[in-house]
């Protein structure tokens, strides 16, 4: 009996040390954001933003480390989003951080994500000095690195030269399924879904689970019923 409730304990601190998510809703914020050349992480060749989000209505930028369990997560999330609406005027482009480009490429095939994706840096040694970093600290998310955050941009809306915006929506945290793809429907100018037509998690506070210096978690989302 000893045994089986020091079990238990075990099982629960596990399960809070790895269970907790960084679900965040989507805000907006005044940030200015600027447009950017990287290379692609598939083919290493130059990717401009702009140039990416020509004849889209809604693009979704993700920043990701590819050893994070909270990306793991949206990763699988956003391409299925990516399958559905990419035909309406959705782009999603990722921008990889943190890690060699050898690690993101294999992480992306592994997750069969099909959307772009580019890297802005290679170590982990270069967090304070991404843009990932400066952006998403401007916006307010605390969380100590990051993976994943968005930011939307609607290209009819970009400014001329090299600021695209001074405002937009942004999530500090993991996209929220049901709300995210509310925001997408609307933005595309299709009509609202039928109730219970999709499943989205909830958000659930709690400390950052990301941890480059452990493996990555799957971390299953509680379900909205």
């Amino acid at each position: 009996m000893k045994a089986f409730i020091l079990f238990a304990i075990l099982l629960a601190g596990f399960t809070a040390a790895f269970g907790q998510n960084e679900q965040s809703p989507i805000v907006q914020k005044d940030i200015v954001y600027k447009d950017w050349t990287y290379k692609s992480i598939t083919s290493g060749a130059d990717l401009n933003l702009r140039n990416l989000t020509t004849g889209k209505d809604l693009v979704m930028v993700v920043y990701f480390a590819p050893w994070c369990g909270n990306w793991r997560h949206d990763a699988s999330m956003l391409q299925r989003l990516y399958n559905k609406y990419k035909g309406n005027g959705l782009e999603i482009i990722a921008v990889g951080e943190y890690d060699p480009v050898d690690s993101m490429k294999n992480n992306l095939d592994f997750l069969k994500v099909t959307f772009p994706a580019v890297y802005e840096s290679q170590a982990r040694t270069a967090k304070e000095t991404t843009l990932h970093n400066t952006y998403r600290k401007a916006a307010g998310d605390t969380r100590s690195w990051g993976s994943p955050w968005y930011i939307f941009l609607e290209p009819a809306k970009f400014e001329k030269g090299d600021v695209l915006v001074r405002e937009a929506d942004l999530v500090n945290g993991e996209l929220i399924e049901k709300e995210g793809e509310q925001f997408i429907r609307e933005k595309l100018g299709l009509p609202a879904e039928k109730a219970g037509a999709d499943k989205a998690g909830t958000k659930v506070s709690g400390a950052e689970v990301c941890d480059p210096a452990k493996p990555a978690v799957e971390i299953a989302k509680p379900a909205v019923q």
